[in-house]
């Protein structure tokens, strides 16, 4: 695998790499002893995936607070999504920025999302898929999330009328003071 850092300390795009013959490729998609020798959170309490009918179909943004915050690692594996996170560690000098990646199931890549970041993401296909890695057990009373179109993020959305549930779309704007 290819490890490559984000301008978000701590967060990482990975990439495979592949091995190729007639048949197809194979392609290790996870290996602890990889992402331990850069100190990235190597723990796994369990997997989720989502189905997304139609492009232009937005979810997000969402984390789980404290002490329930988790790490993420987000692949797409059917079509195709722009995948968005936010540093909403209080002390971090990118808080409040965004870092996004096109994520497909062409291209095999993954995000890896520390602990203390919003997770969002847009689908650009119909039937996207998307699996997700969780170093932490959901639990609903921790659920949080901000709009998906908060000035404080300014996340330049390649979408501008996305297809959004209730909860998303009512989400609060998130408070701009530091520390708040």
């Amino acid at each position: 695998m290819r490890f490559t850092p984000t301008a978000l300390p701590g967060a990482w795009l990975v990439e495979v790499e592949r091995h190729e013959d007639e048949r197809g490729f194979f392609a290790r998609t996870w290996c602890r002893r990889e992402f331990e020798a850069r100190g990235l959170d190597t723990e796994l309490a369990q997997c989720s995936m989502s189905h997304t009918l139609r492009r232009g179909t937005l979810r997000g943004l969402h984390w789980q607070a404290d002490p329930h915050a988790e790490t993420k690692l987000i692949r797409c594996t059917q079509g195709v999504i722009w995948d968005v996170i936010v540093d909403l560690r209080r002390n971090s000098t990118t808080y409040r920025q965004h870092h996004a990646v096109e994520l497909s199931a062409d291209n095999c890549r993954a995000l890896y999302v520390p602990k203390g970041f919003a997770h969002g993401f847009v689908t650009l296909a119909d039937h996207s898929q998307v699996l997700y890695c969780m170093s932490a057990f959901h639990e609903p009373a921790a659920a949080r999330g901000a709009r998906w179109n908060d000035p404080a993020f300014a996340i330049p959305w390649p979408v501008t009328h996305p297809t959004l549930n209730q909860r998303d779309a009512n989400y609060p704007d998130f408070p701009v003071e530091r520390g708040a």
